[in-house]
């Protein structure tokens, strides 16, 4: 039978975390699988009269008659996972992700599907939150009179590898729809309402989330302007250069170009120049600077591919176009017999572009360099972004860079109240303020109990982001960020998740919330995911990241380990870093030396106590039992009571 094309309701479901319980005990994982699919899962499809087209271990394609199934389908499966979950643990519980579209597909002589129906409810599934439903905006409108659950609106969202973004809606199964209000009066005569209700929302809730932060500020500013989209650089991506010889491999190295033009587009800061601009100069010898001038890119990327036998090996550069400086290189080489190509083109395309793009990058390092010389005020919004990221990363000694990044920030919220991203970094930066007490004047500076109001300002400001960008993954980041400020853990995970799935490419995302969700317990989550960030961002990983990886070590007695995970981080004028030293070194028996680290500490800090460091991991919300363990070796290294 001849492949055939239709129009089908697709749902793809995965398991959330599934390496992480297959990790922690597979043969029990696999049986509860078994169980589910057997008692709750098959019944439940056979039900709404789907149809499995294939299993992927941890997950499933399906295709059903119409979204009405499919929809009750999986809000039949979620709710019984709310049931069997009810008791366990987070670390767990088995959770599904879920995603349906209804669209064009081809069915094969074998019964399986292809094409952009299944691609997108593959994608949809990849950025739904645990538990929850993601359906484009075609499969939303075949049921949203019928639904009863809270929806949200995620807004047009590029998903990796679609053209076009998609609208996207989440059901949030186990919450009922809120009643709707009463119809308001009809506006007097006369009354015109100009505002759009979407529009006066966004300026409500980002000027309501101001007028907190700013409390006690006398507004004397013009009224806002029409916000504008953070732009950072334009980036042009050339045809990496084949260099084997061999026209076969053309393909290889065009491949790797799209996709890293793909991944660098997922971050939205940056302005990533079309295939068809840059393809066009493929073979041909360039001018950078020229080329700069002729595109308006301020960077360029280019590399080259050869495959050598069994060897691949990829050389990628940035080169500033002003001068035609090289900023950034790397090689990376990979044996092609262990894997098809089209894996190591996604692997290497996804370094490359979390080297370049993310907050911890090349480019935005190359920025800040640039924009050290400017006055505050002349700072434009990307700028004062790169700034928040230095002052996050230099952390515990970051007063200068910190006040610099607030006060930037807090001005383009005033003049771009609708501009997520100053939001999400304002959030981000008063949640440095109050753990270092960096930026602050005293008593505030000195006191952590004095610094406890601004939790709620860290929370405002990433509601605001989220409420403008609900499918922004740095949005996400920051309200991940909020939570771990209050320390709801279960929060913070799902946040977590959904800035992953929005963007996987994002070594910043891995390191920082990997540190965070191990900090508040969930160390078999939060520490793999931080190697994953420090991996994908080296060598220019920030040493802060390890943090999660020592802790976790010596936390679980692999002591030695961590000696050598603390060294990576180690920095000798730090007050942190001595402090971690005097906790970790006294389990490898090395007192005198634990010593000497807190007769620095207290040079650094005069009069810190145990105390003040409990006071300290409880506002970064680490579990009881880490911190008990860690003042009974502060006790031997001699810090005071």
């Amino acid at each position: 039978m001849a492949a055939t094309r239709k129009i089908a309701a697709i749902l793809v479901a995965d398991v959330v975390g599934y390496s992480r319980l297959a990790g922690a005990d597979e043969d029990r994982t696999l049986s509860r699988l078994r169980g589910l699919r057997s008692d709750l899962i098959d019944p439940a499809i056979d039900a709404h009269h789907g149809r499995i087209v294939k299993r992927t271990g941890d997950g499933a394609l399906i295709e059903f008659r119409s979204v009405v199934d499919a929809v009750g389908c999986a809000i039949e499966v979620q709710n019984g996972l709310i049931e069997r979950n009810a008791g366990l643990q987070p670390e767990r519980r088995i959770e599904f992700r879920v995603g349906i579209h209804l669209g064009d597909v081809v069915e094969e002589s074998d019964g399986d599907l292809m094409g952009d129906g299944v691609n997108i409810a593959a994608r949809l599934q990849g950025i739904a939150a645990p538990g929850a439903i993601c359906l484009s905006e075609q499969a939303y409108w075949q049921v949203k009179g019928r639904l009863d659950l809270a929806v949200t609106d995620l807004g047009p969202t590029q998903l990796k590898n679609i053209a076009e973004p998609v609208r996207v809606y989440s059901l949030q199964v186990g919450v009922p729809a809120q009643p709707k209000p009463a119809e308001p009066k009809p506006p007097e005569p006369g009354r015109l309402a100009l505002l759009s209700a979407g529009l006066l929302a966004l300026i409500v809730i980002a000027a309501g989330a101001w007028y907190f932060l700013a409390a006690n500020r006398h507004a004397t500013e013009a009224a806002p302007q029409k916000a504008t989209s953070v732009q950072g650089p334009t980036v042009a991506v050339l045809p990496f250069d084949n260099l084997t010889g061999d026209d076969a491999q053309n393909s290889f190295a065009d491949g790797l170009s799209e996709e890293l033009i793909s991944d660098l587009s997922r971050f939205k800061e940056l302005r990533v120049l079309a295939r068809n601009t840059t393809f066009t100069f493929k073979g041909k010898s360039v001018d950078v600077p020229e080329l700069g001038r002729k595109l308006d890119a301020q960077y360029v990327i280019e590399g080259s591919v050869r495959h050598v036998a069994d060897h691949i090996g990829v050389t990628a550069q940035l080169v500033e176009t002003l001068r035609g400086n090289h900023v950034w290189s790397e090689n990376y080489g990979r044996d092609s017999t262990s894997t098809n190509l089209m894996s190591i083109q996604d692997e290497l395309a996804g370094k490359i572009s979390a080297s370049l793009g993310d907050w911890d990058g090349a480019i935005a390092a190359a920025e800040l360099q640039r924009s050290r010389s400017k006055a505050v005020t002349e700072l434009n919004a990307y700028e004062c972004m790169v700034q928040a990221d230095e002052a996050s990363n230099l952390r515990e000694s970051s007063s200068a860079a910190s006040r610099r990044a607030r006060t930037c920030l807090e001005d383009l919220v005033r003049r771009e109240p609708a501009n997520a991203e100053a939001w999400a970094w304002l959030s981000r930066v008063l949640s440095v303020q109050r753990q270092f007490g960096a930026g602050l004047d005293p008593p505030e500076s000195d006191d952590l109990d004095k610094r406890a109001y601004l939790v709620d300002r860290v929370t405002a400001a990433a509601d605001a982001a989220v409420e403008l960008a609900p499918a922004d993954p740095f949005a996400r980041w920051a309200l991940a960020n909020a939570y771990w400020a209050a320390c709801q853990r279960d929060q913070l995970r799902v946040e977590a998740e959904r800035a992953i799935a929005l963007n996987p490419n994002d070594a910043f995302v891995f390191g920082t919330i990997g540190n965070w969700l191990g900090f508040t317990g969930l160390w078999e989550i939060g520490a793999p995911l931080a190697e994953k960030g420090i991996a994908m961002s080296a060598p220019n990983t920030p040493r802060w990241w390890w943090y999660v990886v020592f802790k976790d070590h010596w936390f679980h007695g692999r002591y030695e380990q961590a000696l050598d995970s603390l060294q990576k981080s180690y920095a000798e004028q730090s007050w942190l870093s001595q402090l971690h030293m005097a906790y970790v070194l006294p389990a490898l028996g090395r007192i005198d030396e634990a010593k000497a680290h807190v007769a620095t500490l207290l040079k650094m800090k005069p009069g810190f106590t145990i105390r003040e460091a409990n006071a300290y991991y409880t506002t970064w919300c680490f579990e009881p039992a880490f911190r008990e363990k860690m003042m009974s070796a502060l006790r031997l290294a001699g810090l005071p009571e």
